[in-house]
């Protein structure tokens, strides 16, 4: 077995760039929406032979056992390459949550499923009354012998068209005496009797979210984790999971190395360049990259991040939107006319398409502020 981590980083990034500049479909290169699943079966895979389809997730359980400077190169080099962000939910949350959290016998059936490409995972959460309000979710689950029996709606979620298997929050408890407490970690297989997936057409009319309806779906006991009435405190760990993921550098990587060669080739000269926002905004990467990398080393030794999280996701949404806007600032009409499959020539309209919906993925700004005030620098309640 390759021990990786003892490759030197440029000897690693060639390795890594030459095997899925191969692998990934040409046409899905630098394209400005969310990639299905399904759109990338065949790539999935090939990363999973390989054995690289986790590079986060530790040697036994069938990861790459990255250390975070490899881990950090190994998604800069996706980046570069031009790989969009894909749909991860089980390789990211979900199976570092089992490993933290479900039985020997949850880990023996479910993560080798994940890395094998044959589950792809989506996440119930939101629910029509409960979104950024998460506790008010109504989901019911009702004990029966040895199955739940599940009842509700799921909304807005990402790509479960596109998923055959659903990690969820339903309430177990109808009267809790709080509202975070009664609720609890289901894994449910959706092609169970009783679930109707229906896509959502979005404003870029792309098939991307669902709502998910459940009438008297049969769950068998043995797929609740962790404790009874305390999925609460599994989904705080879950989100954590979520926002060291969307708040990790790989997609701000791309932008600034655009907005590098961008300064380096035509800032000069280029109307819309300024060096005192070019300069602040590297300084704000290399400040993030910092930051992330004190986190991760914290996970990967063991540790559970909380609240804190939410810097990580805030600073890299922000400062994602900011460098694509200075992208287009500098290219002016030049990048939004230029072709966005031309790896050399990336329009600047595309990173900043996508980029808009990374403020609002995973938790809005405004949300994580909140959450930062409250459980972090414990600040009065508005």
């Amino acid at each position: 077995m390759t021990d990786y981590n003892s490759m030197p980083e440029a000897e690693f990034r060639a390795m890594v760039r030459e095997f899925v500049t191969s692998a990934f479909p040409p046409d899905l290169l630098h394209v400005a929406r969310r990639v299905g699943p399904l759109e990338v079966t065949d790539y999935n895979r090939r990363m999973a032979k390989k054995g690289w389809i986790a590079p986060a997730w530790p040697v036994e359980y069938g990861g790459m056992g990255l250390d975070i400077a490899h881990q950090i190169a190994f998604a800069e080099e996706l980046s570069a390459i031009g790989v969009p962000r894909l749909h991860e939910m089980g390789l990211v949350m979900l199976g570092p949550l089992l490993m933290q959290f479900g039985t020997d016998e949850q880990k023996k059936r479910y993560l080798p499923k994940i890395v094998s490409a044959e589950h792809v995972w989506c996440q119930g959460y939101s629910e029509p009354n409960a979104g950024s309000d998460l506790a008010s979710l109504r989901l019911a689950a009702v004990r029966e012998d040895a199955e739940w029996i599940l009842n509700g709606q799921k909304i807005w979620t990402t790509m479960a068209h596109q998923s055959n298997m659903m990690f969820m929050l339903a309430r177990t408890d109808p009267a809790p005496r709080i509202r975070q407490e009664g609720i609890s970690f289901f894994l449910v297989d959706l092609s169970t009797p009783g679930i109707t997936v229906r896509p959502i057409r979005t404003l870029s009319d792309e098939l991307e979210f669902c709502e998910v309806f459940f009438d008297n779906v049969r769950v068998p006991a043995e797929n609740l984790v962790g404790e009874l009435h305390k999925g609460w405190t599994i989904a705080k760990a879950l989100l954590g999971h979520e926002r060291l993921f969307v708040g990790s550098p790989r997609y701000l990587k791309g932008a600034i190395d655009r907005l590098d060669a961008l300064a380096a080739t035509a800032g000069g000269e280029a109307p819309g360049f300024s060096a005192e926002r070019y300069t602040k905004l590297r300084l704000d990467y290399e400040d993030f990259l910092a930051l992330y990398a004190d986190y991760s080393n914290f996970v990967k030794n063991g540790g559970e991040l909380g609240a804190e999280a939410s810097i990580l996701k805030l600073i890299s949404s922000e400062t994602y939107q900011a460098v694509t806007e200075e992208i287009l600032a500098i290219t002016g009409e030049a990048g939004v006319t230029a072709d966005g499959g031309n790896a050399e020539q990336v329009e600047g309209a595309t990173m900043f398409f996508q980029s808009r919906p990374s403020t609002i993925a995973g938790g809005t700004s405004q949300v994580q502020r909140g959450i930062i005030a409250k459980a972090v620098l414990n600040l009065p309640s508005a």
